[in-house]
């Protein structure tokens, strides 16, 4: 693909990490079916600046009934999105009968906490699952228009994590003009663009987001469909997020915030060539050092094991191509990759007490964006003798 997804003009590539499996795609064992496989490359739009994958992964691979994603076993993500509910519940959602939708269920804290404040509620989820009043299909034009028919227009649309990897983002815009009231918000908050050149977090790159905003792409995304981008705010989650909130051209005027972060990224020079040819370089060397140090520290008989098989881990493993000769196993508390293999490196995950049976010498952490979290939790691994090996922003050991 050469075109903008979203405007059509010239997409120029920056970086490619190969033949990549899907990031969510966890083998058993005995599985011999060869694994799909796509060409995992970034670039960036000539025009509306907007940084896209190269290659989309086909739709009935990624989320999908029996594909349920979670996000909230941390504390920490499990309090923002409280948080960020009673943030709506106050600012928002405040009309004599508000009507308030997200796209995506998750584990359903944001959902939950406006149902119990009495709020009218819906989540579109192509999973299927999801305790509350849950829509089971993918946002769209087709499914808002439904929704729209029979519950009216909504006050609010909220996604985490998930706009970024709708590749045809058009029809969520298109969606959204449908349901929402005149006045009502869309608002989304996924990675941001800045942060990962910022911290070089190559591994936020991987098949199921395939978009990474700035302010600039999403005002001029928002722009096409009617919308405009009206605030943004800065989230310390999944290593550096920007919640964008979008009305309608003419509803609302930009905070302040807009324009702030916009002049910084055209201080920055974000999407220019040598800031991502830069970016390039700097992940190239991050490969080889992580690379090099595994080897070493197996060559001096040192014991290695991952933390958190997340989906970053599959861009970290097989960029690197770290298999289990460097890294024998995966722990990991997510009952369904027990058991099975990482994708396309085939690292057997292990549940978290094999962490502790015996303790290894080094954890590779690839669950970095909850550092803290996860460190505070295994101080007896500290206690032990246990060093972490962190190669975000640069590789090097706590």
């Amino acid at each position: 693909m050469s075109r903008c997804r979203v405007c059509s003009a010239a997409v120029h590539e920056f970086l490619d990490f190969g033949r990549q499996p899907l990031s969510s795609a966890f083998r058993s064992p005995g599985e011999t079916e060869e694994e799909f496989r796509f060409r995992l490359a970034v670039g960036v739009c000539a025009s509306c600046t907007m940084v896209q994958l190269l290659e989309e992964v086909p739709q009935g691979r990624r989320a999908h009934k029996g594909y349920p994603y979670h996000s909230s076993g941390s504390t920490v993500m499990h309090e923002h999105f409280k948080r960020t509910a009673r943030r709506f519940l106050s600012a928002e959602l405040t009309s004599t009968d508000p009507f308030f939708v997200e796209i995506g269920y998750n584990d359903g804290v944001v959902l939950d906490t406006v149902r119990d404040a009495g709020v009218r509620q819906l989540a579109f989820e192509p999973s299927g699952e999801g305790a509350g009043r849950v829509h089971c299909s993918f946002f769209d034009t087709a499914s808002a228009q439904e929704v729209r028919t029979a519950e009216g227009p909504a006050d609010i649309i909220y996604a985490a994590n998930t706009l970024c990897d709708v590749a045809d983002i058009a029809t969520v815009l298109e969606g959204a003009d449908i349901l929402l009231a005149p006045d009502g918000v869309l608002v989304f908050e996924d990675p941001y663009f800045g942060e990962i050149i910022e911290r070089t977090s190559f591994d936020q790159i991987y098949d199921e987001h395939f978009y990474y905003f700035t302010a600039r792409s999403v005002r001029a995304m928002a722009r096409r469909s009617g919308f405009d981008l009206v605030d943004v705010e800065r989230l310390p989650v999944h290593g550096g997020q920007i919640r964008y909130t979008l009305a309608r051209t003419g509803r609302r005027g930009p905070t302040a915030a807009v324009t702030e972060l916009l002049a910084e990224e055209e201080s920055r020079g974000l999407t220019e060539p040598e800031t991502l040819n830069g970016f390039t370089a700097t992940v190239a060397t991050i490969r080889t050092e992580l690379v090099e140090l595994l080897r070493r520290l197996t060559r001096e008989g040192h014991r290695v094991v991952g933390y958190g098989a997340t989906a970053k881990s599959s861009t970290v493993l097989n960029y690197c191509g770290i298999g289990p000769d460097l890294v024998p196993l995966v722990c990991d508390s997510t009952p369904s990759k027990q058991g099975r293999l990482t994708p396309g490196t085939h690292i057997p995950v292990h549940p978290p007490q094999a962490f502790s049976d015996p303790y290894p010498d080094y954890a590779l952490l690839f669950a970095w964006n909850h550092a803290e979290e996860v460190m505070a939790k295994e101080q007896a691994f500290r206690e032990a003798g246990g060093r972490w090996i962190l190669y975000v922003p640069d590789v090097h050991i706590v």
